[in-house]
Order: structure tokens, then C-alpha cells, then sequence
């Protein structure tokens, strides 16, 4: 159950009720992300816009920032974003096998790239809250950040970073919420217990 109010999108008007209007048509309903959003109208209008530059197409490949998402929602134990995350991947045709290797570490198969994405998406998501500020200033060692910069440009690393961030934020949010999921379930091992 919810813990707030889901808000009908037809009460909404001017740019928030706009917004609410390019979601619907891109998804063909309001989610309950945004409808709780939508308590603040002002905020929702700001959120999905922002969300799209986050998750939409940028310089880095579009597959690799679901599957990153994904593996946020899987460490998060967040069935909701995982649902939307793989959603996304399917759509980009990644494989259920593939998305579970990715949240299960079976990375053997996938380009140092990928792994090297994949170790910073968990380091970021789990490291912040276990590691003083004195003992890992940047979350994430001196080998990973280099290794990082030898695969990634500034911008991409720039798109990364705020990808996983908003992931992260987004699945407490999601969790906190009691959201029941809008879009299909993830599949079994994808999906969070």
C-alpha cells in the first residue's frame, strides 16, 4: 500500500498537468512514481523532465546504463525500480539471462568495460554508508577510478555516476513509497526477494 496519496493527473494543470501529459503518452498510463510526485506539482514538473536527461540518450550506451540501473534496483532489494529497469533492458534488447548474470556478478562474459561500470555501480551503492569519508574519500578506490577513466570519457563518467546516483535515490524512494509495481515483474533471479 502507498504510503501517500496517489494524485490523478487530470487535477494537475499548466506545466505540471503538460508533463504529466508526454509521460502518459510515452507510457500509456501515469506511473506511481510520478503520481506521488505529483503531491508537488511544481516538483513533478521538474522530476521527469530531469529523469529523461538521466536515463535517456546520451554519449553513454544506453544498455549499459539500464543494466547499471537494474543492478542498483537488485542491491537496493527494490522490486519496483527493478521492474522498471528491466522493462527498459528488455526493450533494448538485453536478455532475462543477461540481466540475471549482470545482478548474480557473472561478468566473465561481458567487455571490461561493462565490468568495470558494473564494479563502480556497486561500489557507489553500497560503500557510502560502510566506508568513514577519511578512509575512501570518493567511495570508490584509486584502481577503480582509474580503470574507469581509462574506459570512459568525462561526459560519460559524468552520465554514469548521475545514473547510478538517481537509481540509488529513486529505489529508497520506491521502497519508503510501498509503490505496487506498474510495470511487469522482473523475472526470477532479476528480480529482488
Amino acid at each position: 500500500m502507498a504510503l501517500i496519496k496517489l494524485v490523478d493527473p487530470d487535477t494537475l494543470e499548466g506545466t505540471p498537468r503538460e508533463v504529466a501529459e508526454s509521460g502518459i503518452a510515452q507510457y500509456g498510463k501515469a506511473l506511481n512514481t510520478w503520481q506521488a510526485i505529483m503531491n508537488k506539482p511544481d516538483l513533478f514538473a521538474a522530476y521527469l523532465p530531469f529523469l529523461r536527461q538521466v536515463a535517456g540518450p546520451g554519449a553513454l550506451d544506453g544498455e549499459l546504463k539500464d543494466l547499471s540501473a537494474l543492478y542498483v534496483g537488485y542491491l537496493n532489494n527494490c522490486r519496483y525500480t527493478a521492474s522498471h529497469r528491466f522493462t527498459s533492458a528488455r526493450a533494448k534488447g538485453v536478455s532475462d539471462d543477461q540481466m540475471r548474470a549482470v545482478v548474480h556478478e557473472e561478468w566473465s562474459g561481458l567487455s571490461d568495460k561493462y565490468q568495470v561500470a558494473l564494479k563502480f555501480t556497486k561500489a557507489i551503492t553500497l560503500l557510502p554508508t560502510l566506508l568513514p569519508h577519511s578512509e575512501e574519500p570518493q567511495i570508490a578506490d584509486e584502481k577503480l577510478l582509474a580503470e574507469l577513466k581509462t574506459h570512459f570519457s568525462d561526459q560519460e563518467i559524468l552520465e554514469l555516476t548521475m545514473s547510478i546516483s538517481v537509481w540509488n535515490a529513486l529505489a529508497r524512494f520506491h521502497r519508503v513509497m510501498g509503490f505496487e509495481l506498474d510495470m511487469p515483474e522482473a523475472p526470477e533471479g532479476v528480480n529482488p526477494l
